[in-house]
């Protein structure tokens, strides 16, 4: 299969009208793939109508069919195609953070494709906040399931570069309009409990949410890997770079002597670190992951940074340690998600 590669350089102008988003919308209504950006990641979109097209993401990823995938929607009327009903509290919710990166899980109705909720009684939905994903939505005139855009267990894709390094030649398509912005995908908010909970830590703190709808609880299993995941891309190992990652909670001096430790063993030594600490490490490759002072830059690169390592045979990663508040919640999320949860604390 040849991946037809639609640019998109002018994003002031884009529209549904627009002839790659039109090429890129007639495969999406003939129940095929499509990857496109979005502010977070890029996603890999299907007709969430169909199983057969929504089956195709499951192929194409190599990801396991009881993990749901999220919805996206380009207008809020949509929201009455694919939710039964919802609370009057939601609309402040979507009035504030939608289009971006805030999905909310809500009672589904019938219609949708069985394999894009994993048979669930509900249904995780967000209007992303980039022109060319609202664009090809509008132009499909579809829901579109869409997960991230890379084989199942690698690090998501930020850039169309990364889509292709991925899913060349197994996608019919891909919508390029350049790297994304945040970086890490969307906070995710389980709307069908008494009082929600985050399921997924994003871009959208539980702060930011907590001014608009009071209490917000966040999901055991983020604070407890032996509960069960709910949310979407959150159930199984993710992120991962080829070599085995560890996480460092510790000074530098502290990740400095193991990174001496493990090249005394002859071992080839990767470090993800951030500008402040850069020229303080001695390893094989030293991986620069924005401002440890703005953790939105750490955010925004971390898995363009994950995909460096790839670039030479290394054989034992570090990472440094992240502030666990605001948005370093969702960066330790995916840190720990990508090293299987192995952390060395210095005592």
């Amino acid at each position: 299969m040849k991946t037809k590669h639609w640019i998109v350089d002018n994003l002031e102008h884009v529209t549904k009208n627009s002839p790659q988003i039109v090429q890129a919308a007639e495969l999406l209504k003939k129940n095929e793939l499509v990857a496109f950006p979005t502010e977070t990641v890029y996603g890999l979109g299907a007709n969430a109508k169909s199983d057969e097209a929504v089956a195709k993401i499951y192929s194409a990823k190599g990801r396991p069919s009881d993990n749901p995938l999220i919805i996206h929607i380009a207008k809020k009327e949509q929201l009455t195609e694919i939710v039964d009903s919802y609370p009057d509290w939601i609309d402040p919710l979507i009035d504030r953070f939608w289009p971006g990166p805030l999905t909310l899980v809500l009672p589904k109705k019938e219609g949708l494709s069985n394999l894009a909720t994993a048979g669930l009684s509900t249904v995780a939905v967000r209007m992303p906040d980039h022109p060319a994903a609202l664009a090809l939505i509008e132009a499909a005139n579809l829901p579109i399931a869409a997960p991230s855009a890379n084989l199942s267990g690698k690090p998501s894709p930020t850039s169309a570069k990364h889509v292709m390094d991925d899913l060349e030649g197994r996608i019919p398509g891909i919508v390029d309009a350049g790297p994304t912005g945040l970086g890490v995908e969307s906070t995710v908010l389980d709307c069908t409990e008494d009082i929600p909970v985050i399921l997924r830590p994003g871009s959208v703190t539980k702060q930011q949410l907590e001014e608009v709808i009071g209490s917000v609880r966040i999901d055991a299993a983020l604070l407890n890997q032996e509960e069960l995941p709910k949310a979407p891309g959150m159930k199984y190992t993710h992120y991962a770079p080829d070599a085995p990652l560890t996480i460092v909670d510790g000074s530098k001096e502290f990740i400095e002597q193991l990174i001496q430790k493990e090249k005394e063993k002859e071992k080839k030594v990767g470090v993800l670190t951030t500008e402040e600490n850069s020229r303080f490490y001695s390893a094989d490759k030293i991986v620069v992951c924005g401002k440890r002072s703005d953790l939105r830059t750490v955010a925004s690169a971390l898995y363009d940074s994950l995909r460096k390592f790839n670039e030479e045979q290394l054989d034992v990663l570090f990472s440094e340690a992240f502030p666990a508040e605001g948005v370093g919640q969702a960066i330790m999320n995916r840190l720990l998600k990508a090293a299987s949860h192995r952390i060395i604390k210095e005592r």
